[in-house]
């Protein structure tokens, strides 16, 4: 045999083990028994939102939202209104390396590199942030073929009294607009109350817009990942968080 023919069986097993592995990964994840059958919880073009007080989880949750698009071979945009690229970035690794341990995979580094070309981080000052301007940016990604996303992830979206419903409508059309699905988290506050239907006021007026809200509640054990807001097998399914390895479990 050729060197050449050589070199391209190596890149073949290479790639299907790749494969496997994600795969592996995929239905090893507890997200598989929210998802539909193409592993999506979110419909195309929806949006979605995650809350919790600070600390609690809401970046981790994100992240593994995220990885379980980039093990599928979809692209993620990872968009963080306050924490440089490089905290981002230690985060996407730490829960990456846990997933690693648990699941006891050799060389995972080597898929970490696999996977490293299907996300994008992109970070704006909180002040500086609206949809019309990330809008711009995700054109201006599009245009040049430089990135084009399935999911798109923003961390602390602010929800306050300048946030309106046409800010969250400009939001799904954006997710609409390129096909994709989006994640948000919103940060609530140990001392205010519910609205009636029990829905965090910070997004009490907005929850009709909403395909799906995940409430992160703090227990003795775990972090249970209460589902405010979601149809189909999202709503039956009995979730929570690992507080030491922020992982998600069954």
């Amino acid at each position: 045999m050729s060197s050449q023919n050589q070199n391209a069986q190596i890149i073949y097993l290479r790639e299907r083990n790749f494969i496997m592995l994600k795969k592996d990964l995929m239905m090893r994840n507890p997200l598989r028994a929210v998802s539909d059958e193409n592993g999506y919880i979110l419909p195309e073009g929806g949006l979605g939102a995650v809350v919790a007080r600070a600390g609690v989880g809401k970046t981790a949750l994100l992240v593994q939202l995220s990885l379980n698009s980039l093990l599928k071979g979809d692209k993620a945009l990872h968009i963080s209104l306050g924490d440089p690229v490089r905290k981002v970035s230690l985060w996407y690794k730490e829960v990456f390396n846990n997933i690693g341990i648990q699941y006891q995979i050799e060389k995972i580094d080597d898929l970490w590199n696999e996977l490293l070309p299907q996300r994008f981080i992109m970070t704006f000052n909180i002040d500086g942030f609206s949809v019309p301007r990330l809008d711009e940016r995700l054109t201006e990604l599009a245009d040049q073929n430089i990135f084009i996303p399935q999911m798109i992830l923003i961390d602390g979206l602010p929800f306050n009294k300048e946030m309106k419903r046409t800010d969250l409508h400009a939001l799904k059309e954006l997710s609409e607009k390129f096909n994709s699905h989006i994640w948000f988290t919103v940060r609530s506050h140990r001392h205010e109350e519910p609205d009636s239907d029990g829905m965090p006021i910070q997004i009490a007026d907005f929850s009709d817009l909403l395909d799906v809200v995940i409430k992160l509640e703090p227990q003795e054990s775990d972090i249970k990942l209460n589902v405010l807001k979601g149809s189909g097998s999202i709503s039956s399914q009995d979730l929570s968080l690992d507080p030491a390895t922020m992982l998600i479990k069954e």
